[in-house]
Order: structure tokens, then C-alpha cells, then sequence
């Protein structure tokens, strides 16, 4: 299995009218934050509905043995077998998820999240099928699952809480400012839908508010670097070591 950056595009974000997704940032930043593992075989799937093993069967399309997909949990779960060990620096887990903004019609992806910093067992990938007598297909090269790694304790260290935005009166009057903005915007794009004027706010694209105040620190892209010694993979045999080196301060 190849490991890369996740990539920026998604087929369906070029297929939706005047590529409007692509203006959505959060959604771009998210499709680039994390490295995915792409699958060797193409492969098709069928659950009939069933609690046993025997409900899923995988047709394989292409690829030698040995084969990446099983059938070992029951309940319509395919279980991809990953063939790295993962190594992050002291105090960092990894999270196996599904690949971001890639949605499946039939299958859902399960999520892990692993202490990669000592573990000597690999990992598997699970997706769930969700509807029984349905096909699902995955394609050579398609990205069945996307790691992303996470300092432990990071999570526990927030003390969330609720508190009226008129709080803090600067942020409360840039907000209104703001949603005004929108639903003129809107308004206008519901009068004239085809006014190739009426284009998009693209506020949060260029780090501002409705205002013109530029944030402080603003990404519009992410670059991640990809894993060292990945063209030499193919004359490798078993399990591999894939190592984060982590952030400089480590």
C-alpha cells in the first residue's frame, strides 16, 4: 500500500456548480490534514444483511494475493489489513479514519485512534456497510483510510464553556457586521442566481471579516511531506516501519 499527502481536490468538490465547494476553506484545509494509505487491489462488496462472517463477500477485480480484505468481525464489517507499524514521537497517538470529504454510498468508515508512540501491533481498517444487497466497489490506488497524528492529552487540556458573545462587544459588533453581509449575499443570490457579478463573500478564503480586518495568522493550504523511502517500498517483504518525526521541538 502506498502512503501519500492527502490531496487538496475530491472528484465530486469538481463537479458541483462553478466548483462552489472549492471556495468552502474548512472543507479544502480538511481534505489536505492528514496522509492517506491507498489500497493495492480493486475490489467489490456485498452484505446481505447478516451477523456471520459468510454475510460480506469480497470479489477481488485485481491483484495478486495476498489479498488486503477480510471478512473477521461479522455484522457487514470489511477489515482492511495495514502493513505498517507506526512510529510518532513520544506523546503522540495516530488516528485512522476514513478519508476526509470522501463519502461512500453503502459503507461508512470506523475510526481508531492509537498510542503509535510504544505499540509493536499493527492496525486495521474497518468500514461498516450500511445498507445490505448493495454493491460497494473500491478501486487500485483509492484511499481506504487517512492517519492523522495527535499529541495525547491535548484534548483533556480545553475547559470548554458558554457565555453570551456580548461578552466581548468587539467581537459581538464584527459578528453582526458579518451575518448582515451574509444575508445580503444570500438575498442577492436567490434574486439573481445566473448575476455572474453576485460571485462569492470569500471573506474567510482571504483571512477577513466582513470589515476588512485581516487575521492575525491565516492558512489557506496545507503542505505535508511525504514519507521518505516510499518509491523503495516495493522491494521490501512484511510489514514496514512508517516513522512521524515530529514537530522540531521534538
Amino acid at each position: 500500500m502506498r502512503l501519500v499527502p492527502a490531496p487538496l481536490k475530491r472528484d465530486w468538490m469538481g463537479l458541483i456548480h462553478g466548483r462552489a465547494a472549492y471556495h468552502c476553506l474548512p472543507m479544502v484545509i480538511a481534505n489536505q490534514a492528514g496522509w492517506f494509505i491507498l489500497t493495492t487491489h480493486s475490489l467489490t462488496v456485498r452484505w446481505s444483511g447478516g451477523d456471520d462472517l459468510d454475510a460480506l463477500k469480497i470479489f477481488y477485480l485485481s491483484g495478486d494475493k495476498p489479498y488486503p480484505a477480510a471478512s473477521i468481525f461479522g455484522r457487514g464489517i470489511l477489515t482492511f489489513q495495514i502493513p505498517f507499524l507506526f512510529r510518532t514521537p513520544p506523546g503522540y497517538n495516530l488516528l485512522i479514519r476514513g478519508p476526509a470529504n470522501c463519502p461512500k454510498d453503502g459503507i461508512h468508515p470506523l475510526e481508531g485512534l492509537v498510542e503509535t508512540d510504544w505499540a509493536v501491533a499493527t492496525f486495521t481498517m474497518n468500514w461498516q456497510m450500511t445498507r445490505a444487497d448493495h454493491t460497494v466497489s473500491f478501486v487500485e490506488n483509492e484511499p481506504i483510510a487517512m492517519i492523522v497524528p495527535q499529541r495525547r492529552g491535548d484534548l483533556e487540556q480545553f475547559r470548554p464553556a458558554l457565555e453570551a458573545i456580548e461578552g466581548d462587544p468587539e467581537t459581538a459588533r464584527r459578528h453582526i457586521a458579518w451575518a448582515q453581509s451574509r444575508r445580503e449575499f444570500v438575498g442577492a443570490k436567490r434574486m439573481c442566481p445566473a448575476d455572474a457579478s453576485v460571485t462569492w463573500q470569500d471573506h474567510y478564503l482571504r483571512g477577513t471579516g466582513a470589515d476588512g480586518v485581516r487575521a492575525p495568522e491565516h492558512q489557506t493550504a496545507l503542505r505535508l511531506h511525504p514519507f521518505r523511502g516510499m518509491d523503495a517500498k516495493e522491494d521490501q517483504k512484511g510489514s514496514l516501519r512508517g516513522a512521524f518525526e515530529g514537530p522540531p521541538e521534538l
